[in-house]
């Protein structure tokens, strides 16, 4: 089904598939006349990459609800140290794909990475279950936190109604979805845009914070490690909540294939964000205890807005809009990455071909971006997404740290490989085992939705053979395909890059 025929081309060097009359649609013509290269350009900068990672890790958690790893810690200080700590491992993570991005200079992140470790069923397994579920259903999520915190202000008094929340989150989803098929660097600089955004909201919280301690606010510091005893069982899910607050570091890898002077760029960008990050998460929860009690934050359903009442007044209504601004950067930044891993996927043969083809006058990927569109609204109107994410959310660890893994693997492998950035073996070691802990975690505490994701991922094992192996498929099966692939290409203008046509 997603094996790649021979791309037929015509006399001027453009190419399209398909097309039995090796004509081009007026559009196209125009292009391939030009005779310029229809590929994804290198236009993400340094800033741009930054606000990538950071745009995308920071959503609307630490300003909702980081009282995860509070209640599972007890104390203020131990809370604050597992902050301090995952945002370290987080680092440690990042580091792996710093050099990863600069060893395997193609985009796609995981999936690429454990293609190149692995081989092609685990890399096939990864993009099968972030496709169908695991993408769909975490952009369905997050902006359904942009939904209800754009509408808040003008339902103060009561409550929003889900159907209003659901309908303007799909407005924000198409918005998004256009956007990053329009432009990348629209895309791109409106990312930057909301990372200020979001670094903004977060200062608006520290240096009031950071007054109330000049102004001897330090009750809830005293004693900090004394409270509730973490439980064997509490210490764990405080981590597990911890680093997926953190999670987004490797979305820049994603793109690598964009990044200008990617050797320098990506390590840069990565280091850069984990630091802003992790610094801003770690002031955000001590500006939180200089004003609220441990038990008022534990009983807030937003803490930020309740942080901003008590010192604000009447500018707290702007909290809202803050939060809607950074869950609208996490879903901007989470499609414009993730469509790069079904663009390479597909290029690789893995996903439909017309997923790896590019807008002739745009230079985007619109397959790879729009192809989430339909699977994202069926989500947000029929699922319960949050138990998806719940009994699918060990498969990200799973498949980072097989990543991570395959990266150790790699240096035996391939030792001459060339690595610009290099670190040393002890943090990959432990990063990968710290992914598999996730892993195990996810089993203890929850096994039943565990299990239910772990057998939803093996599905990509039969997909695999069903779908790429087997190629006895019926002739009127394999001409259908190709039809419907000519007719998508002409409907929305696209062509395989020359990369692409002459693999």
């Amino acid at each position: 089904m997603f094996r790649k025929s021979p791309v037929p081309t015509i006399s001027n060097g453009s190419y399209l598939q398909g097309h039995s009359n090796g004509t081009l649609p007026s559009g196209l013509h125009t292009k391939a006349a030009q005779g310029e290269k229809v590929v994804l350009k290198k236009k993400v900068t340094l800033l741009r990459g930054i606000s990538i990672i950071i745009g995308t890790i920071i959503g609307a958690g630490i300003f909702i609800s980081p009282k995860g790893i509070l209640e599972h810690t007890g104390s203020v200080g131990l809370s604050l140290t597992v902050w301090t700590v995952c945002g370290i491992l987080s680092l440690f993570g990042a580091l792996c794909y710093a050099e990863l991005g600069t060893s395997i200079k193609k985009s796609g992140g995981h999936y690429t990475y454990i293609l190149e470790a692995f081989g092609p069923l685990p890399a096939f397994v990864r993009v099968w279950v972030e496709l169908l579920i695991i993408r769909p259903a975490a952009t369905a999520v997050i902006s359904l936190a942009f939904g209800r915190y754009l509408l808040e202000p003008f339902f103060m008094q009561c409550e929003i109604p889900d159907l209003a929340v659901k309908l303007i989150t799909a407005v924000g989803i198409t918005i998004v979805m256009v956007l990053n098929s329009m432009s990348v660097s629209w895309s791109a600089r409106i990312q930057i845009f909301l990372t200020f955004c979001k670094l903004a909201a977060i200062l608006i919280i520290i240096v009031p914070g950071v007054m109330q301690l000049i102004k001897g606010e330090t009750q809830h510091f005293k004693d900090a490690f004394v409270g509730n005893a973490a439980s064997v069982k509490g210490l764990p899910l405080a981590f597990y909540s911890g680093m997926y607050a953190y999670s987004g570091w490797f979305y820049l890898n994603f793109v690598t294939e964009e990044v200008e002077n990617p050797e320098r760029n990506v390590p840069l960008a990565i280091c850069t964000s984990m630091v802003i990050v992790t610094v801003g998460y770690v002031l955000t929860n001590v500006a939180y205890f200089t004003t609220l009690s441990p038990e008022d934050l534990l009983i807030s359903k937003a803490v930020a807005v309740t942080f901003a009442e008590r010192l604000m007044g009447s500018f707290s209504s702007a909290v809202p809009i803050f939060v809607a601004l950074s869950c609208f950067g996490s879903m901007n930044g989470g499609i414009f990455a993730v469509s790069r891993m079904f663009y390479v996927a597909s290029r690789e043969g893995h996903l439909p071909e017309i997923l790896s083809m590019i807008h002739v006058r745009k230079h985007t990927p619109l397959p790879a971006v729009i192809v989430l569109h339909p699977l994202t609204m069926i989500m947000l109107f029929t699922s319960d997404l949050y138990s998806l994410l719940n009994f699918l959310s060990f498969a990200r660890w799973l498949f980072i740290g097989l990543a991570v893994a395959g990266m150790i693997y790699l240096r035996y492998k391939r030792p001459d490989m060339p690595r610009p950035f290099k670190v040393p073996l002890f943090i990959p070691a432990l990063f990968s085992f710290t992914c598999l802990f996730m892993v195990a975690l996810s089993l203890y505490a929850d096994p039943v939705n565990t299990g239910i994701g772990f057998a939803i991922t093996l599905t990509g094992v039969p997909a695999y053979y069903l779908f790429i192996i087997w190629d006895k498929k019926p002739a009127w099966f394999k001409q259908l395909l190709d039809r419907i692939t000519s007719t998508l290409q002409i409907i929305l203008e696209v062509v395989p890059t020359e990369e692409n046509s002459r693999s």
